[in-house]
């Protein structure tokens, strides 16, 4: 398609074709013009048909209608462009936490024809660097309350030249320079496969990599996961968890809820505490967080009952069966799972509260296939683990990274997820593909051990791995967190270890328990096993 961009650097740094995978476009929905913009197609569409009065984000104070949110993105559009250099192809950093500026700015972004490089508040300088020298980024827009580790990394990053602080009273902050600029601007007008941002992973493996989204990927996970699974209304306020650097919570806290004309509350603080207030004070009725969140408010079910949320989705890590039951029982609501991925950009599989099943995720979204292979690739029977493949609208692309070959093999994305599909099509977790653990000859996903011990009252949370065992070759280790009033010693561990055995198969039993006061988990509240393993 004819690029807009002036700055090529994303199109040279695409891995090449044959290392991609296959793109399908199998609904009328995703069938998409040769020239797009996504905050065209998102926010001013809105607006140009008479809904710019219509509440669209709300949080820090703020509360914007989408005309609000248009002309705020307009100006630090012109910013970008007429006060900072931008051209269409650089990359602008945005670290900030989740706040309604920050949504201006992302759009501003994009409007610009610029590549948004979001980053997680809890960033050091040391990975911000890292982040800032794979991806070239020229600007940065910044939240104030976070311009000290951004200003550490400036000795290292030469390329790093622009930098607007935003949330900030003094002159040369962005506020100040919008103040200047028009209300109007003319998005520019790029190619449907244009790169409009690049998102790294979380890091679960300890190594993140940064995946390219064109403006055409983010539209398709709008027209996929949201309209057919979660099918909200304009009528609906989005609220969740997730950092807007994590595409968990950019598609579920903006795009999404923007897709269908809905506003959406953005907390900077959102454990569960913060969580159940914000759906309790802006009338909340979805909301995006993670298993753990799901655990801890489960105590409050009570309160839960009587807000107005209809809709609870959980991705980022496995739903162990005990917690969608401990919360259906506690609110009343059936929790949509789903299993998504940053470099698919969203949720691939998934199931609503009408086909949800116990310890399944779900069904293949539609504009998605799925399939269960073995090491060849070739698919494996019905009730068989094996590897995920998947292939859709949205896929993998690598920034320069030769771990590109190993997430896409024969035109198939490979999550590095092992499953199960059984004989209706319903996918059920095991274990991500490097945590299942091989124990005198058995196999055993640390998952179905976990999902055991957390059906224990005692246990809080817990993580399983395989430690190597000179017998064995490995052996389950089990690290637990216990509740309040329950003793870490050697009477739990036994009273743990004989309780697994009447869950499921005894050979599965952590032969190892240690007592933690938490789990290691990234920012985006994936467990990280990695971590558990250097210990």
């Amino acid at each position: 398609m004819p690029t807009a961009h002036i700055d090529r650097f994303a199109q040279n740094h695409l891995p090449p074709p044959e290392q991609q995978p296959v793109f399908t476009f199998s609904l009328p929905e995703l069938q998409f013009p040769q020239q797009l913009n996504c905050a065209t197609e998102l926010l001013d569409r809105h607006v140009r048909e008479g809904r710019g009065d219509r509440l669209c984000v709300q949080g820090s104070g703020e509360r914007w209608t989408y005309r609000d949110l248009m002309e705020r993105a307009n100006r630090v559009a012109h910013v970008l462009t007429k006060d900072m250099g931008l051209v269409p192809g650089n990359r602008v950093l945005l670290h900030t936490p989740n706040t309604p500026m920050a949504v201006a700015c992302w759009f501003g972004i994009v409007k610009a024809g610029g590549i948004a490089v979001a980053t997680m508040p809890l960033l050091r300088a040391k990975e911000l660097r890292a982040i800032v020298d794979k991806a070239q980024i020229s600007h940065a827009l910044c939240d104030l309350g976070l311009e000290e580790e951004l200003r550490l990394t400036m000795p290292d990053t030469p390329q790093l030249q622009h930098i607007k602080h935003f949330r900030s009273p003094l002159a040369n902050g962005l506020e100040a320079a919008m103040q200047a600029h028009a209300t109007e601007f003319d998005n520019v007008d790029t190619a449907v496969d244009d790169t409009c941002l690049m998102a790294f992973t979380s890091g679960t493996t300890g190594v993140p990599k940064a995946t390219m989204h064109f403006h055409r990927d983010v539209m398709a996970a709008c027209a996929c996961w949201p309209r057919h699974v979660l099918r909200p209304s304009a009528d609906d306020v989005f609220i969740g968890s997730p950092p807007l650097a994590f595409t968990f919570g950019l598609g579920g806290l903006v795009l999404f809820p923007m897709s269908v004309g809905a506003s959406t509350v953005l907390l900077e603080k959102a454990g569960p505490p913060q969580l159940l207030e914000g759906i309790r004070d802006y009338g909340a009725t979805v909301v995006f967080t993670a298993p753990t969140s799901y655990r801890t408010l489960a105590a409050r079910g009570d309160e839960v009952r009587a807000t107005r949320l209809r809709r609870c989705v959980s991705a980022g890590e496995a739903l162990p069966a005990s917690t969608r039951k401990l919360w259906r029982e506690a609110t009343g609501i059936e929790i949509i799972d789903g299993i998504g991925a940053t470099e698919m950009l969203h949720i691939f599989i998934s199931a609503d509260e009408q086909q949800a099943r116990p310890g399944a995720t779900g069904k293949v979204v539609p504009g998605y296939e799925a399939r269960v292979v073995d090491d060849a690739g070739q698919p494996v029977p019905p009730g068989t683990v094996g590897k995920l493949a998947v292939r859709g609208p949205t896929g993998c692309r690598y920034l320069n990274d030769v771990r590109q070959t190993s997430y896409v093999k024969g035109g198939w994305n490979y999550p590095g997820d092992a499953y199960v599909m059984d004989e209706e099509g319903y996918f059920f977790y095991q274990s991500r593909t490097d945590d299942m653990i091989i124990s005198a000859g058995y196999n055993i996903a640390a998952p179905e051990v976990e999902d055991a011990l957390m059906l224990h009252p005692a246990v809080f949370e817990c993580a399983v791995i395989g430690v190597p065992d000179e017998e064995r070759g490995q052996v389950v280790k089990a690290y637990v967190a216990l509740r309040p009033g329950y003793i870490a010693g050697g009477a739990t561990v036994k009273d743990l270890q004989d309780f697994v055995k009447k869950t499921v198969a005894p050979y599965k039993y952590p032969r190892q328990v240690e007592f933690v006061d938490k789990l290691p988990r990234t920012q985006t509240g994936k467990l990280q096993r990695f971590k558990l393993r250097e210990l």
